[in-house]
Protein backbone atom coordinates (compact mmCIF):
# COMPACT_ATOMS: atom_id res chain seq x y z
CA UNK A 1 0.00 0.00 0.00
CA UNK A 2 1.55 3.33 -1.17
CA UNK A 3 2.20 5.95 2.11
CA UNK A 4 0.42 8.50 0.35
CA UNK A 5 -2.80 6.59 1.02
CA UNK A 6 -4.93 7.97 4.12
CA UNK A 7 -4.65 5.86 7.01
CA UNK A 8 -7.87 3.88 7.64
CA UNK A 9 -9.97 4.95 10.31
CA UNK A 10 -10.02 2.26 13.20
CA UNK A 11 -13.35 1.27 13.95
CA UNK A 12 -13.13 -1.31 17.48
CA UNK A 13 -15.38 -3.49 18.55
CA UNK A 14 -16.53 -3.69 22.38
CA UNK A 15 -17.61 -6.35 24.25
CA UNK A 16 -14.53 -8.45 24.98
CA UNK A 17 -12.11 -6.46 22.57
CA UNK A 18 -11.87 -3.41 24.80
CA UNK A 19 -14.15 -4.52 27.61
CA UNK A 20 -13.49 -7.21 30.04
CA UNK A 21 -16.34 -9.63 29.82
CA UNK A 22 -14.58 -12.21 32.56
CA UNK A 23 -16.20 -9.54 34.97
CA UNK A 24 -19.24 -11.53 34.48
CA UNK A 25 -17.86 -15.23 35.60
CA UNK A 26 -18.39 -14.81 39.71
CA UNK A 27 -22.38 -14.59 38.53
CA UNK A 28 -21.51 -17.99 36.26
CA UNK A 29 -19.76 -19.60 38.85
CA UNK A 30 -22.45 -18.71 41.83
CA UNK A 31 -25.60 -19.53 39.35
CA UNK A 32 -24.10 -22.71 37.83
CA UNK A 33 -20.71 -23.76 40.13
CA UNK A 34 -19.10 -23.26 37.14
CA UNK A 35 -17.39 -19.77 35.45
CA UNK A 36 -16.88 -21.30 31.99
CA UNK A 37 -20.48 -21.11 31.37
CA UNK A 38 -20.00 -17.83 30.57
CA UNK A 39 -18.28 -18.94 27.57
CA UNK A 40 -21.67 -20.86 26.52
CA UNK A 41 -23.66 -18.54 27.20
CA UNK A 42 -21.90 -15.33 25.09
CA UNK A 43 -21.59 -18.02 22.27
CA UNK A 44 -25.25 -18.59 22.36
CA UNK A 45 -26.07 -15.40 22.66
CA UNK A 46 -23.85 -14.75 19.43
CA UNK A 47 -25.68 -17.37 17.30
CA UNK A 48 -29.22 -16.25 18.54
CA UNK A 49 -28.31 -12.28 17.81
CA UNK A 50 -27.07 -13.50 14.01
CA UNK A 51 -30.23 -15.83 13.87
CA UNK A 52 -32.55 -13.30 14.65
CA UNK A 53 -30.53 -11.14 11.54
CA UNK A 54 -30.59 -14.20 9.19
CA UNK A 55 -34.31 -14.25 10.09
CA UNK A 56 -34.87 -10.60 9.54
CA UNK A 57 -35.99 -10.00 13.57
CA UNK A 58 -34.26 -7.84 15.80
CA UNK A 59 -34.17 -7.48 19.32
CA UNK A 60 -32.10 -5.60 21.62
CA UNK A 61 -28.59 -7.03 22.52
CA UNK A 62 -29.46 -6.95 26.71
CA UNK A 63 -32.45 -8.29 25.97
CA UNK A 64 -31.20 -11.33 24.33
CA UNK A 65 -28.50 -11.78 26.72
CA UNK A 66 -31.10 -11.98 29.53
CA UNK A 67 -33.22 -14.49 27.45
CA UNK A 68 -29.90 -16.01 26.50
CA UNK A 69 -29.12 -16.56 30.53
CA UNK A 70 -32.39 -17.90 30.76
CA UNK A 71 -32.48 -20.30 27.98
CA UNK A 72 -29.04 -21.81 29.47
CA UNK A 73 -30.43 -22.39 33.06
CA UNK A 74 -33.19 -24.00 31.66
CA UNK A 75 -30.67 -26.24 29.81
CA UNK A 76 -28.45 -26.89 32.94
CA UNK A 77 -31.67 -27.39 35.13
CA UNK A 78 -31.14 -24.35 37.57
CA UNK A 79 -33.92 -21.70 38.51
CA UNK A 80 -33.14 -18.06 38.13
CA UNK A 81 -34.45 -15.53 40.55
CA UNK A 82 -35.14 -11.65 39.72
CA UNK A 83 -31.82 -10.66 41.64
CA UNK A 84 -29.49 -12.23 39.08
CA UNK A 85 -31.23 -11.25 35.94
CA UNK A 86 -30.38 -7.82 37.72
CA UNK A 87 -26.78 -8.78 38.77
CA UNK A 88 -26.08 -9.70 34.70
CA UNK A 89 -27.52 -6.27 33.59
CA UNK A 90 -25.46 -4.32 36.24
CA UNK A 91 -21.73 -6.39 35.72
CA UNK A 92 -22.97 -5.95 31.33
CA UNK A 93 -22.89 -2.47 32.15
CA UNK A 94 -19.66 -1.96 34.28
CA UNK A 95 -17.42 -3.85 32.75
CA UNK A 96 -14.09 -2.21 32.86
CA UNK A 97 -11.32 -2.16 30.36
CA UNK A 98 -8.60 -4.83 29.76
CA UNK A 99 -5.10 -3.22 30.68
CA UNK A 100 -3.55 -3.53 27.87
CA UNK A 101 -6.76 -0.86 26.01
CA UNK A 102 -6.07 2.40 27.63
CA UNK A 103 -1.57 1.94 26.28
CA UNK A 104 -2.91 1.18 23.28
CA UNK A 105 -5.24 3.67 22.34
CA UNK A 106 -3.31 6.53 23.75
CA UNK A 107 -0.43 5.09 21.28
CA UNK A 108 -3.02 5.46 18.19
CA UNK A 109 -4.06 8.45 18.96
CA UNK A 110 -0.74 10.20 19.55
CA UNK A 111 -0.34 8.08 15.91
CA UNK A 112 -2.65 10.39 14.59
CA UNK A 113 -5.55 7.60 13.92
CA UNK A 114 -9.13 8.57 13.95
CA UNK A 115 -11.14 5.98 16.00
CA UNK A 116 -14.65 4.99 16.71
CA UNK A 117 -16.41 1.94 18.20
CA UNK A 118 -19.31 -0.55 16.92
CA UNK A 119 -20.76 -2.32 19.24
CA UNK A 120 -23.48 -5.03 18.80
CA UNK A 121 -25.29 -3.24 22.05
CA UNK A 122 -27.43 -0.85 22.84
CA UNK A 123 -26.63 2.87 23.13
CA UNK A 124 -27.63 4.30 26.27
CA UNK A 125 -28.26 7.18 28.15
CA UNK A 126 -24.76 8.71 29.79
CA UNK A 127 -22.80 7.38 31.58
CA UNK A 128 -21.89 4.65 28.69
CA UNK A 129 -20.13 1.48 29.50
CA UNK A 130 -17.01 2.82 27.73
CA UNK A 131 -17.37 6.12 30.10
CA UNK A 132 -17.64 3.95 32.58
CA UNK A 133 -14.69 2.10 31.66
CA UNK A 134 -12.56 5.39 31.48
CA UNK A 135 -11.72 5.09 27.59
CA UNK A 136 -14.89 6.87 25.72
CA UNK A 137 -12.58 10.00 25.67
CA UNK A 138 -10.15 8.22 23.02
CA UNK A 139 -13.46 7.84 20.51
CA UNK A 140 -14.86 10.76 18.02
CA UNK A 141 -17.62 8.55 17.58
CA UNK A 142 -19.71 5.62 18.90
CA UNK A 143 -22.27 3.07 16.52
CA UNK A 144 -24.57 1.10 17.38
CA UNK A 145 -25.99 -2.20 15.88
CA UNK A 146 -30.05 -1.04 16.87
CA UNK A 147 -29.60 1.78 13.53
CA UNK A 148 -29.42 -1.02 11.62
CA UNK A 149 -31.66 -3.25 13.32
CA UNK A 150 -29.00 -6.36 12.20
CA UNK A 151 -26.11 -7.59 14.56
CA UNK A 152 -22.46 -8.09 13.17
CA UNK A 153 -21.05 -9.77 10.84
CA UNK A 154 -24.31 -8.09 8.70
CA UNK A 155 -22.43 -6.13 6.05
CA UNK A 156 -25.16 -3.40 6.75
CA UNK A 157 -23.57 -2.82 10.55
CA UNK A 158 -20.22 -1.68 9.08
CA UNK A 159 -21.85 0.04 5.94
CA UNK A 160 -23.30 2.26 8.24
CA UNK A 161 -20.06 3.35 9.68
CA UNK A 162 -18.49 4.48 6.64
CA UNK A 163 -22.08 6.20 5.45
CA UNK A 164 -21.74 8.18 8.81
CA UNK A 165 -18.53 9.16 8.22
CA UNK A 166 -18.54 9.95 4.65
CA UNK A 167 -16.19 7.40 3.74
CA UNK A 168 -15.34 4.54 1.65
CA UNK A 169 -15.51 0.91 3.23
CA UNK A 170 -11.82 0.60 2.47
CA UNK A 171 -11.18 3.67 4.34
CA UNK A 172 -12.32 1.36 8.03
CA UNK A 173 -10.09 -1.45 9.37
CA UNK A 174 -12.66 -3.39 11.92
CA UNK A 175 -10.64 -4.57 15.14
CA UNK A 176 -12.09 -7.08 16.95
CA UNK A 177 -10.66 -10.48 19.12
CA UNK A 178 -13.96 -12.34 17.67
CA UNK A 179 -12.77 -13.86 14.11
CA UNK A 180 -16.44 -13.83 12.64
CA UNK A 181 -16.51 -9.60 12.95
CA UNK A 182 -13.15 -9.31 11.06
CA UNK A 183 -14.67 -11.59 8.46
CA UNK A 184 -17.85 -9.80 7.98
CA UNK A 185 -16.15 -6.68 7.88
CA UNK A 186 -13.90 -7.94 5.19
CA UNK A 187 -16.49 -9.59 3.30
CA UNK A 188 -18.13 -6.07 3.23
CA UNK A 189 -14.38 -4.43 1.77
CA UNK A 190 -13.40 -2.99 5.50
CA UNK A 191 -9.73 -4.31 6.73
CA UNK A 192 -9.87 -6.41 9.50
CA UNK A 193 -7.28 -6.64 12.69
CA UNK A 194 -7.96 -9.99 14.78
CA UNK A 195 -6.78 -9.64 18.74
CA UNK A 196 -6.05 -13.20 19.56
CA UNK A 197 -7.89 -12.75 23.44
CA UNK A 198 -8.20 -15.77 25.29
CA UNK A 199 -11.18 -18.01 24.01
CA UNK A 200 -10.35 -16.39 20.13
CA UNK A 201 -8.64 -17.90 17.29
CA UNK A 202 -7.96 -17.82 14.02
CA UNK A 203 -10.01 -20.54 11.49
CA UNK A 204 -8.43 -22.21 9.11
CA UNK A 205 -11.37 -22.62 6.02
CA UNK A 206 -11.27 -22.05 2.54
CA UNK A 207 -12.41 -18.89 1.40
CA UNK A 208 -12.68 -17.26 4.79
CA UNK A 209 -10.48 -14.04 4.68
CA UNK A 210 -7.48 -14.12 7.20
CA UNK A 211 -6.81 -10.95 9.16
CA UNK A 212 -5.27 -8.46 7.53
CA UNK A 213 -3.12 -8.01 11.23
CA UNK A 214 -2.95 -10.24 14.10
CA UNK A 215 -1.31 -10.09 17.73
CA UNK A 216 -2.42 -11.40 21.18
CA UNK A 217 -2.44 -8.19 22.76
CA UNK A 218 -3.84 -4.78 21.91
CA UNK A 219 -0.25 -2.86 22.50
CA UNK A 220 1.32 -5.59 19.90
CA UNK A 221 -1.63 -4.83 17.42
CA UNK A 222 -1.37 -1.07 17.34
CA UNK A 223 2.36 -1.13 16.94
CA UNK A 224 1.61 -3.27 13.71
CA UNK A 225 -1.15 -0.93 12.62
CA UNK A 226 1.17 2.15 12.88
CA UNK A 227 3.94 -0.03 10.89
CA UNK A 228 1.47 -0.40 7.95
CA UNK A 229 -0.46 2.64 8.39
CA UNK A 230 1.92 5.33 9.17
CA UNK A 231 -0.24 7.91 10.38
CA UNK A 232 0.29 11.69 10.79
Amino acid sequence: MPHHTPPPILVFDVNETLLDITTLAPLFKRIFGDPAVLREWFAQLILYSQTLTLSGLYTPFGELGVGTLRMVATIRGVALADSDIDELKARMGSMPAHPDVAPALTRLREAGFRMVTLTNSASGASPTPLERAGISEFFERSFSVEAVQKFKPAPETYRQVADQLGVEMSDLCLIACHLWDTVGAQAAGCHGALLTRPHNAMLPAAKLPAPDLSAPALGELAEQIIQRWKAG
